[in-house]
Protein backbone atom coordinates (compact mmCIF):
# COMPACT_ATOMS: atom_id res chain seq x y z
CA UNK A 1 0.00 0.00 0.00
CA UNK A 2 2.98 2.63 0.65
CA UNK A 3 4.60 1.75 -2.36
CA UNK A 4 1.43 2.27 -4.19
CA UNK A 5 0.81 5.75 -2.78
CA UNK A 6 4.38 6.88 -3.45
CA UNK A 7 3.96 5.81 -7.03
CA UNK A 8 0.91 7.66 -7.16
CA UNK A 9 2.81 10.43 -5.64
CA UNK A 10 5.08 10.51 -8.13
CA UNK A 11 2.88 10.45 -10.78
CA UNK A 12 1.04 12.90 -9.83
CA UNK A 13 4.30 15.16 -9.47
CA UNK A 14 5.40 14.24 -12.62
CA UNK A 15 1.80 15.13 -14.63
CA UNK A 16 1.67 18.73 -12.81
CA UNK A 17 5.42 19.22 -13.54
CA UNK A 18 4.20 18.16 -17.19
CA UNK A 19 1.65 20.51 -17.65
CA UNK A 20 3.30 23.37 -15.98
CA UNK A 21 6.19 22.60 -18.62
CA UNK A 22 3.16 22.94 -21.67
CA UNK A 23 1.60 25.90 -20.33
CA UNK A 24 3.96 28.19 -17.78
CA UNK A 25 7.84 28.65 -18.04
CA UNK A 26 9.26 28.91 -14.60
CA UNK A 27 11.58 31.57 -14.15
CA UNK A 28 15.02 31.22 -14.06
CA UNK A 29 14.44 30.31 -17.85
CA UNK A 30 16.29 27.02 -18.79
CA UNK A 31 18.46 27.00 -22.00
CA UNK A 32 18.93 23.30 -22.88
CA UNK A 33 15.96 24.14 -25.22
CA UNK A 34 14.86 26.45 -27.86
CA UNK A 35 11.87 28.37 -27.15
CA UNK A 36 9.43 28.54 -29.90
CA UNK A 37 7.59 32.09 -30.74
CA UNK A 38 4.36 31.65 -28.37
CA UNK A 39 7.19 30.06 -25.77
CA UNK A 40 9.39 33.28 -26.05
CA UNK A 41 6.05 35.73 -25.31
CA UNK A 42 5.33 33.17 -21.97
CA UNK A 43 9.35 33.72 -21.21
CA UNK A 44 8.98 37.45 -21.17
CA UNK A 45 5.66 37.59 -19.18
CA UNK A 46 7.07 35.32 -16.83
CA UNK A 47 9.92 37.16 -16.03
CA UNK A 48 7.98 40.69 -16.37
CA UNK A 49 5.63 38.78 -13.48
CA UNK A 50 8.59 37.54 -11.56
CA UNK A 51 10.33 41.83 -11.53
CA UNK A 52 8.11 43.50 -11.89
CA UNK A 53 9.59 46.72 -10.00
CA UNK A 54 12.62 46.05 -12.47
CA UNK A 55 10.84 45.48 -15.72
CA UNK A 56 8.44 46.91 -17.97
CA UNK A 57 7.11 44.66 -21.06
CA UNK A 58 5.88 46.88 -23.88
CA UNK A 59 3.75 45.38 -27.60
CA UNK A 60 5.96 47.72 -29.88
CA UNK A 61 3.92 46.41 -33.00
CA UNK A 62 2.71 43.72 -35.28
CA UNK A 63 4.05 42.31 -38.04
CA UNK A 64 2.62 41.75 -41.81
CA UNK A 65 0.71 38.56 -40.19
CA UNK A 66 -0.62 40.16 -37.03
CA UNK A 67 1.80 38.51 -34.44
CA UNK A 68 2.79 40.78 -31.20
CA UNK A 69 6.21 42.00 -31.16
CA UNK A 70 7.90 42.09 -27.78
CA UNK A 71 10.17 44.33 -25.78
CA UNK A 72 11.51 43.90 -22.47
CA UNK A 73 12.50 47.13 -20.44
CA UNK A 74 14.83 46.31 -17.19
CA UNK A 75 15.77 49.35 -14.98
CA UNK A 76 15.48 49.90 -11.57
CA UNK A 77 12.86 53.21 -11.35
CA UNK A 78 14.61 53.94 -7.69
CA UNK A 79 17.61 54.94 -9.08
CA UNK A 80 16.09 57.04 -12.12
CA UNK A 81 13.66 57.31 -15.62
CA UNK A 82 15.12 55.03 -18.12
CA UNK A 83 15.48 57.68 -20.43
CA UNK A 84 17.98 59.53 -18.08
CA UNK A 85 19.98 56.52 -17.88
CA UNK A 86 22.60 55.56 -20.51
CA UNK A 87 20.45 52.50 -22.70
CA UNK A 88 21.76 49.48 -24.13
CA UNK A 89 19.94 48.12 -26.80
CA UNK A 90 19.67 44.26 -27.40
CA UNK A 91 17.53 42.37 -30.29
CA UNK A 92 18.13 39.16 -31.60
CA UNK A 93 16.00 37.31 -34.55
CA UNK A 94 15.58 39.20 -37.52
CA UNK A 95 16.13 36.66 -39.55
CA UNK A 96 13.10 34.42 -38.99
CA UNK A 97 16.07 31.34 -38.93
CA UNK A 98 17.99 32.70 -36.75
CA UNK A 99 16.85 31.18 -33.12
CA UNK A 100 19.51 31.42 -31.18
CA UNK A 101 20.05 35.28 -31.06
CA UNK A 102 16.73 35.37 -29.76
CA UNK A 103 17.81 32.99 -27.02
CA UNK A 104 20.98 35.39 -26.47
CA UNK A 105 18.58 37.98 -25.82
CA UNK A 106 16.25 36.03 -23.19
CA UNK A 107 19.30 34.67 -21.23
CA UNK A 108 20.72 38.22 -21.01
CA UNK A 109 17.74 39.70 -19.77
CA UNK A 110 17.34 35.95 -17.41
CA UNK A 111 20.74 36.92 -16.32
CA UNK A 112 20.76 40.30 -15.64
CA UNK A 113 17.33 40.06 -13.42
CA UNK A 114 18.02 36.61 -11.31
CA UNK A 115 21.49 37.69 -10.24
CA UNK A 116 20.42 41.58 -9.39
CA UNK A 117 21.05 41.68 -5.65
CA UNK A 118 23.21 38.49 -5.59
CA UNK A 119 26.17 40.17 -8.37
CA UNK A 120 27.32 43.35 -7.50
CA UNK A 121 28.58 43.98 -11.19
CA UNK A 122 24.76 42.99 -12.48
CA UNK A 123 23.34 45.21 -9.79
CA UNK A 124 25.41 48.33 -10.57
CA UNK A 125 24.49 47.34 -14.45
CA UNK A 126 20.96 47.32 -13.90
CA UNK A 127 20.54 50.55 -11.39
CA UNK A 128 22.97 52.17 -13.61
CA UNK A 129 21.80 51.31 -17.52
CA UNK A 130 18.26 51.22 -18.82
CA UNK A 131 18.61 48.10 -21.47
CA UNK A 132 15.63 47.65 -23.94
CA UNK A 133 15.33 43.54 -24.97
CA UNK A 134 13.76 42.81 -28.21
CA UNK A 135 14.52 38.65 -28.53
CA UNK A 136 12.28 38.08 -31.90
CA UNK A 137 12.54 40.79 -34.48
CA UNK A 138 11.21 38.59 -37.30
CA UNK A 139 8.04 37.30 -35.20
CA UNK A 140 6.75 35.60 -38.13
CA UNK A 141 10.22 34.27 -39.51
CA UNK A 142 10.83 32.43 -36.01
CA UNK A 143 6.60 31.01 -35.58
CA UNK A 144 7.25 29.80 -39.38
CA UNK A 145 10.80 28.27 -38.70
CA UNK A 146 9.43 26.33 -35.64
CA UNK A 147 6.14 24.92 -37.12
CA UNK A 148 6.58 24.68 -40.89
CA UNK A 149 9.32 22.31 -42.33
CA UNK A 150 12.11 24.13 -43.48
CA UNK A 151 16.04 24.30 -44.08
CA UNK A 152 18.14 25.39 -41.90
CA UNK A 153 17.97 28.75 -44.42
CA UNK A 154 14.91 29.10 -44.93
CA UNK A 155 12.46 31.65 -43.40
CA UNK A 156 14.51 34.45 -42.90
CA UNK A 157 12.40 36.60 -44.31
CA UNK A 158 10.00 39.18 -43.69
CA UNK A 159 6.92 37.87 -44.95
CA UNK A 160 6.21 40.33 -47.37
CA UNK A 161 5.11 38.62 -50.71
CA UNK A 162 7.61 38.93 -53.80
CA UNK A 163 7.23 37.36 -57.18
CA UNK A 164 10.82 36.24 -57.71
CA UNK A 165 10.35 34.02 -60.91
CA UNK A 166 8.55 37.31 -62.52
CA UNK A 167 5.26 34.96 -63.34
CA UNK A 168 2.91 37.16 -62.28
CA UNK A 169 2.35 34.61 -59.18
CA UNK A 170 4.13 35.53 -55.08
CA UNK A 171 5.52 32.89 -53.54
CA UNK A 172 3.92 29.72 -55.13
CA UNK A 173 6.70 27.45 -55.24
CA UNK A 174 7.89 27.74 -52.11
CA UNK A 175 9.92 24.43 -50.57
CA UNK A 176 7.93 20.33 -50.01
CA UNK A 177 7.98 18.45 -47.36
CA UNK A 178 7.55 15.46 -49.00
CA UNK A 179 8.91 13.02 -46.75
CA UNK A 180 6.79 14.62 -43.73
CA UNK A 181 9.67 14.65 -41.57
CA UNK A 182 9.59 18.30 -40.45
CA UNK A 183 13.11 19.09 -42.32
CA UNK A 184 13.45 20.23 -46.17
CA UNK A 185 16.65 18.22 -46.84
CA UNK A 186 18.02 17.54 -50.13
CA UNK A 187 17.00 15.24 -53.09
CA UNK A 188 19.83 13.06 -55.69
CA UNK A 189 19.10 11.11 -58.02
CA UNK A 190 20.88 8.16 -59.78
CA UNK A 191 22.91 9.29 -62.92
CA UNK A 192 25.86 7.77 -64.39
CA UNK A 193 26.38 11.15 -65.95
CA UNK A 194 26.07 12.52 -62.71
CA UNK A 195 28.89 14.87 -60.95
CA UNK A 196 28.78 13.11 -57.57
CA UNK A 197 29.21 9.72 -56.52
CA UNK A 198 29.39 8.26 -53.34
CA UNK A 199 32.26 8.59 -50.49
CA UNK A 200 33.88 5.34 -50.15
CA UNK A 201 34.90 6.65 -46.49
CA UNK A 202 30.73 7.39 -45.07
CA UNK A 203 28.26 6.30 -47.83
CA UNK A 204 26.01 8.75 -46.71
CA UNK A 205 27.76 11.38 -47.89
CA UNK A 206 28.99 11.95 -51.68
CA UNK A 207 32.03 13.56 -53.01
CA UNK A 208 32.69 14.61 -56.45
CA UNK A 209 33.43 12.51 -59.14
CA UNK A 210 37.20 13.20 -60.86
CA UNK A 211 37.33 14.69 -64.44
CA UNK A 212 36.91 12.13 -66.99
CA UNK A 213 35.39 9.37 -64.33
CA UNK A 214 31.92 8.15 -64.32
CA UNK A 215 29.38 9.70 -61.92
CA UNK A 216 26.99 8.14 -59.54
CA UNK A 217 23.98 10.74 -58.54
CA UNK A 218 22.87 14.30 -59.69
CA UNK A 219 21.90 16.51 -56.64
CA UNK A 220 18.24 18.17 -57.45
CA UNK A 221 18.46 20.66 -54.62
CA UNK A 222 16.29 21.10 -51.57
CA UNK A 223 13.04 18.87 -51.13
CA UNK A 224 10.00 20.33 -53.62
CA UNK A 225 7.82 20.03 -56.47
CA UNK A 226 6.62 21.93 -59.54
CA UNK A 227 4.04 23.84 -57.54
CA UNK A 228 3.13 26.09 -60.32
CA UNK A 229 4.01 23.77 -63.51
CA UNK A 230 6.91 26.04 -64.83
CA UNK A 231 9.57 23.40 -64.90
CA UNK A 232 11.55 24.59 -62.10
CA UNK A 233 11.28 23.62 -58.66
CA UNK A 234 11.33 26.11 -55.50
CA UNK A 235 11.77 29.35 -57.51
CA UNK A 236 9.52 31.34 -55.70
CA UNK A 237 9.58 30.59 -51.88
CA UNK A 238 8.97 32.64 -49.11
CA UNK A 239 9.36 36.66 -49.79
CA UNK A 240 11.67 38.36 -50.09
CA UNK A 241 12.30 41.19 -48.24
CA UNK A 242 15.67 41.13 -46.09
CA UNK A 243 14.71 42.83 -42.66
CA UNK A 244 18.49 43.81 -42.62
CA UNK A 245 18.67 45.25 -46.04
CA UNK A 246 15.71 47.39 -45.28
CA UNK A 247 17.01 49.84 -42.46
CA UNK A 248 17.04 53.59 -43.02
CA UNK A 249 20.35 54.83 -43.46
CA UNK A 250 22.62 54.30 -46.95
CA UNK A 251 19.37 52.03 -48.22
CA UNK A 252 19.51 50.91 -51.90
CA UNK A 253 16.98 49.42 -54.20
CA UNK A 254 16.61 45.85 -54.86
CA UNK A 255 18.49 46.24 -58.15
CA UNK A 256 21.75 47.34 -55.83
CA UNK A 257 21.15 45.59 -52.74
CA UNK A 258 19.00 41.85 -52.80
CA UNK A 259 16.27 42.07 -50.48
CA UNK A 260 15.96 46.07 -50.28
CA UNK A 261 12.31 46.24 -50.37
CA UNK A 262 9.91 48.95 -52.12
CA UNK A 263 11.71 51.46 -49.91
CA UNK A 264 13.86 52.00 -46.24
CA UNK A 265 11.82 50.74 -43.25
CA UNK A 266 8.90 49.05 -45.51
CA UNK A 267 8.65 46.35 -42.93
CA UNK A 268 5.90 46.75 -40.59
CA UNK A 269 7.31 45.26 -37.77
CA UNK A 270 10.76 46.94 -38.64
CA UNK A 271 9.54 50.13 -38.84
CA UNK A 272 8.02 49.67 -35.47
CA UNK A 273 10.88 48.42 -34.11
CA UNK A 274 12.45 51.59 -35.50
CA UNK A 275 10.44 53.66 -33.97
CA UNK A 276 10.57 52.56 -30.71
CA UNK A 277 13.96 52.78 -30.96
CA UNK A 278 14.22 56.31 -32.27
CA UNK A 279 11.85 57.13 -29.41
CA UNK A 280 14.56 56.41 -27.01
CA UNK A 281 17.27 59.02 -27.66
CA UNK A 282 19.35 57.98 -24.48
CA UNK A 283 20.39 54.06 -26.49
CA UNK A 284 24.18 54.15 -26.56
CA UNK A 285 25.17 51.09 -27.06
CA UNK A 286 23.01 48.30 -29.47
CA UNK A 287 23.50 44.82 -30.03
CA UNK A 288 21.79 43.24 -32.98
CA UNK A 289 22.17 39.08 -32.84
CA UNK A 290 22.19 36.85 -36.00
CA UNK A 291 23.06 33.35 -36.28
CA UNK A 292 26.37 31.79 -37.75
CA UNK A 293 29.91 32.77 -38.40
CA UNK A 294 31.35 34.14 -35.43
CA UNK A 295 32.00 37.38 -35.99
CA UNK A 296 31.50 40.99 -34.23
CA UNK A 297 30.90 43.19 -37.12
CA UNK A 298 30.32 46.99 -36.72
CA UNK A 299 30.09 50.06 -38.75
CA UNK A 300 31.10 50.73 -41.81
CA UNK A 301 29.54 48.49 -44.44
CA UNK A 302 30.60 49.61 -47.53
CA UNK A 303 33.84 51.29 -47.67
CA UNK A 304 32.69 54.28 -48.84
CA UNK A 305 31.37 55.00 -45.95
CA UNK A 306 33.26 57.63 -43.69
CA UNK A 307 32.89 57.10 -39.94
CA UNK A 308 34.73 58.96 -36.95
CA UNK A 309 38.51 57.29 -36.22
CA UNK A 310 37.52 58.66 -32.61
CA UNK A 311 34.57 56.10 -32.43
CA UNK A 312 36.92 53.05 -34.24
CA UNK A 313 38.94 53.36 -30.70
CA UNK A 314 36.14 53.30 -28.61
CA UNK A 315 34.67 50.43 -30.43
CA UNK A 316 38.01 48.70 -30.78
CA UNK A 317 38.11 48.69 -27.21
CA UNK A 318 34.84 46.90 -26.93
CA UNK A 319 35.30 44.68 -29.89
CA UNK A 320 38.92 43.41 -28.68
CA UNK A 321 37.52 42.51 -25.28
CA UNK A 322 34.69 41.24 -27.15
CA UNK A 323 36.90 38.31 -29.21
CA UNK A 324 38.61 37.32 -25.80
CA UNK A 325 35.03 36.69 -24.40
CA UNK A 326 34.19 34.55 -27.50
CA UNK A 327 37.02 32.64 -28.78
CA UNK A 328 37.46 31.81 -32.10
CA UNK A 329 35.41 35.00 -33.38
CA UNK A 330 36.42 37.82 -35.15
CA UNK A 331 35.66 41.63 -35.22
CA UNK A 332 36.02 43.70 -38.18
CA UNK A 333 34.47 46.39 -40.23
CA UNK A 334 31.12 44.54 -41.70
CA UNK A 335 32.33 45.39 -44.99
CA UNK A 336 35.17 43.38 -44.25
CA UNK A 337 32.74 40.69 -45.03
CA UNK A 338 30.79 41.98 -47.53
CA UNK A 339 29.03 45.58 -48.19
CA UNK A 340 25.62 45.98 -47.46
CA UNK A 341 23.24 49.01 -47.84
CA UNK A 342 20.28 49.55 -45.26
CA UNK A 343 21.50 47.23 -42.56
CA UNK A 344 21.29 47.68 -38.65
CA UNK A 345 24.95 48.54 -37.52
CA UNK A 346 25.16 51.83 -39.90
CA UNK A 347 21.47 52.73 -38.94
CA UNK A 348 21.86 52.80 -35.67
CA UNK A 349 25.33 54.67 -35.84
CA UNK A 350 24.59 57.40 -38.87
CA UNK A 351 20.98 57.78 -37.67
CA UNK A 352 20.35 56.88 -33.65
CA UNK A 353 23.72 57.81 -32.92
CA UNK A 354 24.75 54.41 -30.77
CA UNK A 355 28.14 52.43 -31.13
CA UNK A 356 26.63 49.28 -32.28
CA UNK A 357 27.49 45.72 -33.44
CA UNK A 358 25.98 42.42 -34.90
CA UNK A 359 26.83 39.66 -33.33
CA UNK A 360 27.24 36.53 -35.91
CA UNK A 361 27.09 33.42 -33.42
CA UNK A 362 27.30 30.06 -33.73
CA UNK A 363 31.00 28.73 -35.42
CA UNK A 364 30.80 25.19 -37.21
CA UNK A 365 34.47 24.72 -36.54
CA UNK A 366 32.88 23.31 -32.65
CA UNK A 367 31.71 20.63 -34.11
CA UNK A 368 34.96 18.26 -33.74
CA UNK A 369 35.65 14.89 -33.25
CA UNK A 370 39.71 14.63 -33.59
CA UNK A 371 42.40 15.00 -30.96
CA UNK A 372 44.14 18.00 -31.86
CA UNK A 373 41.43 20.87 -32.37
CA UNK A 374 44.09 23.46 -32.72
CA UNK A 375 45.46 22.45 -36.19
CA UNK A 376 42.10 22.85 -38.87
CA UNK A 377 41.72 20.42 -41.45
CA UNK A 378 43.28 21.64 -44.77
CA UNK A 379 41.89 20.30 -47.99
CA UNK A 380 40.89 21.21 -51.59
CA UNK A 381 37.13 23.16 -51.03
CA UNK A 382 35.07 20.69 -52.18
CA UNK A 383 31.83 21.68 -54.42
CA UNK A 384 28.23 21.05 -53.06
CA UNK A 385 26.88 17.74 -52.56
CA UNK A 386 28.24 15.92 -49.09
CA UNK A 387 25.20 16.48 -47.93
CA UNK A 388 25.71 20.42 -47.61
CA UNK A 389 27.86 20.70 -44.77
CA UNK A 390 31.67 21.22 -44.86
CA UNK A 391 34.28 23.29 -46.78
CA UNK A 392 36.24 19.69 -47.78
CA UNK A 393 34.97 15.76 -47.82
CA UNK A 394 37.41 15.43 -44.79
CA UNK A 395 35.36 18.48 -42.61
CA UNK A 396 32.04 16.56 -43.82
CA UNK A 397 33.00 13.45 -42.62
CA UNK A 398 34.16 14.78 -39.15
CA UNK A 399 31.09 16.66 -38.87
CA UNK A 400 28.87 13.34 -39.85
CA UNK A 401 31.34 11.65 -36.60
CA UNK A 402 29.69 14.60 -34.49
CA UNK A 403 26.22 13.73 -35.72
CA UNK A 404 27.17 10.22 -34.67
CA UNK A 405 28.96 10.86 -31.35
CA UNK A 406 28.00 14.08 -29.91
CA UNK A 407 24.59 14.41 -31.90
CA UNK A 408 23.55 10.65 -31.15
CA UNK A 409 22.54 10.40 -34.80
CA UNK A 410 19.88 13.09 -34.39
CA UNK A 411 21.66 15.49 -36.82
CA UNK A 412 21.57 13.63 -40.27
CA UNK A 413 18.19 12.32 -41.99
CA UNK A 414 19.75 9.24 -43.78
CA UNK A 415 18.92 8.76 -47.51
CA UNK A 416 15.44 7.18 -48.61
CA UNK A 417 13.58 5.84 -51.65
CA UNK A 418 11.35 8.92 -52.61
CA UNK A 419 8.75 8.55 -55.73
CA UNK A 420 8.79 11.87 -57.40
CA UNK A 421 5.92 13.23 -59.34
CA UNK A 422 8.64 15.00 -61.81
CA UNK A 423 12.07 12.78 -61.42
CA UNK A 424 10.57 9.43 -60.65
CA UNK A 425 12.55 6.79 -58.19
CA UNK A 426 15.00 9.42 -56.36
CA UNK A 427 16.17 9.63 -52.61
CA UNK A 428 16.01 12.45 -49.40
CA UNK A 429 18.37 12.42 -46.92
CA UNK A 430 20.62 15.07 -45.66
CA UNK A 431 21.45 17.66 -42.39
CA UNK A 432 18.05 18.37 -40.89
CA UNK A 433 16.36 21.88 -39.91
CA UNK A 434 17.98 22.27 -36.39
CA UNK A 435 21.32 21.82 -37.53
CA UNK A 436 24.14 23.66 -39.57
CA UNK A 437 23.57 27.01 -38.76
CA UNK A 438 22.62 25.95 -34.66
CA UNK A 439 24.17 24.66 -32.00
CA UNK A 440 23.27 21.71 -30.59
CA UNK A 441 21.43 21.72 -27.61
CA UNK A 442 24.34 21.17 -25.08
CA UNK A 443 26.41 23.80 -26.67
CA UNK A 444 23.60 26.23 -26.29
CA UNK A 445 24.37 27.48 -22.56
CA UNK A 446 28.07 28.26 -23.00
CA UNK A 447 26.85 30.02 -26.03
CA UNK A 448 24.37 32.50 -25.18
CA UNK A 449 26.38 32.85 -21.84
CA UNK A 450 29.47 34.19 -23.51
CA UNK A 451 27.58 36.27 -25.80
CA UNK A 452 25.67 38.18 -23.00
CA UNK A 453 29.16 38.46 -21.08
CA UNK A 454 29.90 40.56 -23.98
CA UNK A 455 26.82 42.98 -24.09
CA UNK A 456 27.37 43.34 -20.42
CA UNK A 457 31.10 44.34 -20.67
CA UNK A 458 29.79 47.01 -22.95
CA UNK A 459 26.70 48.00 -20.28
CA UNK A 460 29.48 48.36 -17.95
CA UNK A 461 31.80 50.72 -20.35
CA UNK A 462 28.98 53.40 -20.84
CA UNK A 463 29.79 56.84 -20.22
CA UNK A 464 29.46 57.09 -16.06
CA UNK A 465 30.76 61.04 -16.10
CA UNK A 466 31.25 62.78 -12.60
CA UNK A 467 30.59 66.87 -12.00
CA UNK A 468 33.78 68.24 -9.71
CA UNK A 469 34.64 72.09 -9.06
CA UNK A 470 37.99 72.10 -8.89
CA UNK A 471 38.23 75.92 -8.00
CA UNK A 472 35.83 79.20 -6.96
CA UNK A 473 38.61 81.82 -6.54
CA UNK A 474 37.89 85.37 -5.83
CA UNK A 475 39.39 87.68 -8.98
CA UNK A 476 38.12 91.04 -8.02
CA UNK A 477 34.64 92.82 -6.77
CA UNK A 478 31.96 90.02 -7.11
CA UNK A 479 34.01 88.59 -9.51
CA UNK A 480 35.18 84.90 -9.14
CA UNK A 481 36.91 82.40 -11.34
CA UNK A 482 35.21 79.00 -11.40
CA UNK A 483 36.55 75.94 -12.86
CA UNK A 484 34.51 72.68 -13.49
CA UNK A 485 36.05 69.26 -14.48
CA UNK A 486 33.95 66.63 -16.48
CA UNK A 487 35.68 63.18 -16.14
CA UNK A 488 34.69 59.59 -17.85
CA UNK A 489 36.54 55.88 -16.64
CA UNK A 490 34.52 54.29 -19.21
CA UNK A 491 35.43 52.70 -22.08
CA UNK A 492 32.15 55.22 -24.56
CA UNK A 493 32.44 58.80 -24.75
CA UNK A 494 29.02 60.19 -23.66
CA UNK A 495 27.95 60.83 -27.45
CA UNK A 496 29.45 59.19 -30.48
CA UNK A 497 31.84 61.75 -32.24
CA UNK A 498 30.02 60.76 -35.50
CA UNK A 499 26.87 62.19 -34.07
CA UNK A 500 28.48 65.45 -32.82
CA UNK A 501 30.54 65.64 -36.66
CA UNK A 502 26.99 65.59 -37.74
CA UNK A 503 24.52 67.78 -35.94
CA UNK A 504 22.70 64.22 -35.43
CA UNK A 505 21.83 65.48 -31.93
CA UNK A 506 22.33 68.38 -29.93
CA UNK A 507 26.13 67.81 -28.09
CA UNK A 508 26.21 67.67 -23.93
CA UNK A 509 25.56 70.81 -22.05
CA UNK A 510 27.27 72.31 -19.32
CA UNK A 511 25.33 74.92 -18.25
CA UNK A 512 26.32 77.58 -15.33
CA UNK A 513 22.95 79.96 -13.50
CA UNK A 514 22.14 82.02 -10.50
CA UNK A 515 24.74 84.86 -11.43
CA UNK A 516 26.57 86.37 -14.69
CA UNK A 517 28.40 84.71 -16.52
CA UNK A 518 31.31 87.18 -18.01
CA UNK A 519 33.30 84.65 -19.76
CA UNK A 520 33.91 80.67 -20.44
CA UNK A 521 35.14 78.04 -22.37
CA UNK A 522 37.23 75.05 -22.47
CA UNK A 523 40.46 75.25 -20.03
CA UNK A 524 43.12 73.65 -22.14
CA UNK A 525 45.96 73.92 -20.18
CA UNK A 526 45.08 75.28 -16.14
CA UNK A 527 49.07 75.93 -15.46
CA UNK A 528 49.40 78.41 -18.49
CA UNK A 529 45.40 79.32 -17.92
CA UNK A 530 44.59 78.72 -21.11
CA UNK A 531 40.87 78.89 -22.05
CA UNK A 532 38.88 78.80 -25.84
CA UNK A 533 36.35 81.30 -24.38
CA UNK A 534 33.00 80.91 -26.18
CA UNK A 535 31.88 84.10 -27.67
CA UNK A 536 28.34 83.80 -27.05
CA UNK A 537 26.44 83.02 -24.20
CA UNK A 538 29.06 81.52 -22.69
CA UNK A 539 26.92 80.22 -19.59
CA UNK A 540 26.54 77.36 -21.84
CA UNK A 541 28.72 75.16 -23.45
CA UNK A 542 28.29 72.37 -25.48
CA UNK A 543 30.59 69.62 -25.14
CA UNK A 544 31.83 65.45 -25.67
CA UNK A 545 32.82 64.22 -22.46
CA UNK A 546 35.74 61.62 -23.82
CA UNK A 547 36.39 58.20 -23.08
CA UNK A 548 39.25 57.27 -19.80
CA UNK A 549 39.31 61.09 -19.82
CA UNK A 550 38.46 64.35 -18.53
CA UNK A 551 37.42 67.91 -20.25
CA UNK A 552 37.82 71.03 -18.07
CA UNK A 553 35.82 74.61 -17.96
CA UNK A 554 36.55 77.77 -16.64
CA UNK A 555 33.64 80.26 -15.88
CA UNK A 556 34.04 84.06 -15.17
CA UNK A 557 31.06 84.83 -12.87
CA UNK A 558 30.25 88.14 -11.72
CA UNK A 559 27.57 87.73 -8.23
CA UNK A 560 27.28 86.43 -4.87
CA UNK A 561 25.52 83.85 -2.98
CA UNK A 562 24.74 80.12 -4.61
CA UNK A 563 25.35 79.26 -7.87
CA UNK A 564 24.35 76.29 -9.61
CA UNK A 565 26.83 73.99 -12.20
CA UNK A 566 24.44 71.55 -14.38
CA UNK A 567 25.46 68.83 -17.01
CA UNK A 568 22.73 67.62 -19.27
CA UNK A 569 23.55 64.61 -21.54
CA UNK A 570 21.50 62.60 -24.05
CA UNK A 571 23.25 59.36 -23.97
CA UNK A 572 24.25 59.95 -20.03
CA UNK A 573 23.15 60.55 -16.65
CA UNK A 574 22.48 64.36 -16.11
CA UNK A 575 23.97 66.15 -13.03
CA UNK A 576 24.18 68.84 -10.70
CA UNK A 577 26.23 70.83 -8.24
CA UNK A 578 26.18 73.89 -6.29
CA UNK A 579 28.86 76.56 -5.20
CA UNK A 580 28.78 79.47 -3.28
CA UNK A 581 30.57 82.59 -4.55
Amino acid sequence: MKRCIIFILLFSFAFVNFAADKGKIEVPLRFDRYYNYDEVIIALKALNKAFPALTELDIVGQSEEGRDIYALTINNPKTGDDLEKPGVYVDGNIHGNEIQAGEVCLYYANMLLTKYGENERITKTVDRNAHYIIPVVNVDGRYRFFEDANTSSSNRSIRVPRDDDNDGLVDEDNYDDLDSDGSICQMRIKDPFGRYKTDPEDPRLMVRVEEGKKGEWTVLGQEGIDNDGDGQINEDTEGYLDPNRNWGYNWMPYYVQSGAGLFPLSGIGLKAVNDYIMARPNIIMAYAFHNSGGMWLRAPATKEEKISQRDVAAWDILGKNAIKITPGYVYQPAYDLYSTYGDFDSHMYNLAGAYSFVGELFQSSQETYRVDITKPIVAPPAEGGGGRRGGSPERSREQMKFNDHLGIGEMYKDWKPYKHPLYGDIEIGGWVKMTSRLPQLFMLQELVHRNAAVVLFSAENTAEVKLETLETKKIGKDLYRVRVRLSNDKALPSMTYQAGDKKLHRKDILKVSGAKVVAGGELTDMYRDLVTYKEHKPEIQFLIVPSYGKIDYQFIVEGKGEIEIEYQSIKAKNLKASVNL
